[in-house]
């Protein structure tokens, strides 16, 4: 809190709102933060000091104005160019029963473990401590710190005695301090190699394993924070590492990523989804299972980029992708970059999965697809109980036009001919765009895509989607 300061934890528009009124001392925001506990067996911790007013275990974080400085905060506030006087505000920690709360009693063992920072060497030493602290029995670490301190005194007594004994005014001895103690010289090794000499992947491994291992200890952890995990692994170790933290037993644990695999792996209906463009948090917790076993066996998915896109156009194949964004700039003349609209493959057979997703969050979503020969079955029929206002299937509705490439071509025949004719090309050109569907759309990007003409369901989709 000290190190942060309480303008990076106040609400910026309250800040803004307050600072634009009358500014009256009474109205000033106050901060409070509260954390509800499962029962702890501890008088000190229940009561109803709480928002809910209701009895239960928990901690509060209460920043509110300091009225003895009522009279200089006032002052602040008359000034023409008023700031708001986060230096005049007190910042407690109390129980739900009332009493202040104070850092030497632990009601919960947490460990924070961040991948960002995994070698850097206040992190480890800071988390050798919390694991230590973690792991060592009642009174055990207390015995170790004593007995250390006392082979330092050995050391300097029987070690340092000769050469001190060549000395006359001062003396060699052994720093006994706060700062070189016990904990502070603690490391972890493997087959004797401590963990500040292995490879920013290996520590991750080292120390991810270590947290998750079930411990016989009276203070086990209660909570362990991992923050971005993913960091320095490859995609076979990040797997690795997702099933140790999925087959942990007996903590509690929050994940912060921004990786798609371990928001997936780890049970979609656990996750909870912070969003840029929206003040309230998202949660999966009502996909259906069937959905969520999906995406956590799915060899590819974009779930994370989908929850976190303002508006999303899912295709069904790499040639609508490759050319989704030219086609997108001919209908609306914005590039897709500029707006907060994210294009993503996804296979005809997944589009319910996303979405049952944007259903459940209300993400603005325009599915592109085959009509595969029938319109009606395919396109309408098949989606009828996910479709709302903002959900919409965009197709051709006449069966003929059965694809994508088939499309293009008859809206495009000129181009095409000239593109996809001669040389070693044999087949006509729309066969040939069916059999090549890539390499088409690659070349159609490359020399023609400032002319072509845009198919009227994905001129359509467009114009629905930006609106």
């Amino acid at each position: 809190m000290d190190t942060m300061g309480l303008e990076s934890l106040m609400n910026i528009d309250a800040v803004n709102e307050f600072l634009a009124g009358t500014r009256d001392y009474g109205n000033l925001p106050q901060l409070q933060v509260e954390l509800y506990l499962n029962e702890q067996n501890n008088s000190d911790l229940n009561g109803k000091n709480n928002s809910d007013g209701v009895e239960c275990d928990g901690l509060v974080l209460r920043c509110v104005p300091i009225d003895d400085y009522s009279p200089q905060i006032e002052a602040v506030l008359k000034e023409a160019e008023a700031s708001f006087p986060f230096e005049y505000y007190s910042i407690k920690f109390v129980t739900f029963s009332g009493e202040p709360y104070r850092g030497p009693r632990r009601y919960l063992h947490h460990l924070l473990l961040d991948g960002a920072s995994i070698n850097n060497e206040y992190a480890t030493r800071e988390y050798v401590k919390s694991v230590y602290r973690a792991t060592a029995e009642d009174g055990e670490q207390h015995k170790h710190k004593n007995e250390y301190r006392n082979h330092k005194k050995s050391f300097r007594d029987n070690v340092l005695k000769d050469i001190n004994a060549r000395l006359d005014n001062y003396k060699f001895s052994i720093i006994t301090n706060t700062r070189s103690n016990l904990e502070a010289d603690l490391t972890l090794t493997e087959d004797d190699i401590s963990i500040d000499n292995k490879g920013k992947r290996k520590q991750c491994f080292i120390k991810t394993e270590f947290a998750l291992q079930k411990k016989k200890s009276s203070h086990p952890l209660d909570v362990l924070l991992l923050e971005e995990p993913e960091n320095h692994l490859s995609h076979t170790n990040m797997k690795r590492l997702v099933t140790s933290i999925a087959h942990a037993e007996d903590q509690q644990m929050i994940v912060t990523t921004h990786n798609s695999m371990i928001s997936t792996r780890l049970d979609l209906r656990n996750a909870i989804l912070l969003n840029s463009s929206s003040a309230d948090a998202g949660t999966l917790a009502d996909l259906s299972s069937d959905t969520s076993d999906f995406f956590m066996k799915a060899p590819d998915n974009n779930v994370l980029e989908f929850v976190l896109s303002g508006r999303v156009i899912l295709v069904e194949g790499d040639a609508e992708y490759i050319l989704m964004e030219a086609l997108f700039k001919l209908v609306t003349g914005n590039e897709l970059d500029a707006t907060d609209i994210h294009v993503i493959s996804v296979g005809g057979t997944s589009f319910k999965r996303y979405m049952e997703l944007a259903r459940l969050l209300d993400v603005r979503t325009a599915v592109i697809r085959d009509n595969d020969s029938n319109y009606q079955a395919k396109c309408v029929d098949n989606y009828e109980e996910y479709v709302t206002n903002n959900i919409r299937v965009f197709s051709e509705n006449d069966d003929a036009i059965t694809t994508f490439e088939i499309s293009v071509y008859q809206n495009n025949k000129a181009i095409c001919d000239e593109l996809f004719s001669g040389g070693k090309i044999k087949l006509p050109p729309q066969d040939y765009m069916l059999n090549n569907k890539t390499t088409a759309a690659m070349r159609l990007l490359t020399e023609k895509a400032d002319e072509l003409t845009v198919p009227e369901y994905i001129k359509e989709a467009a114009q629905w989607i930006i609106a």
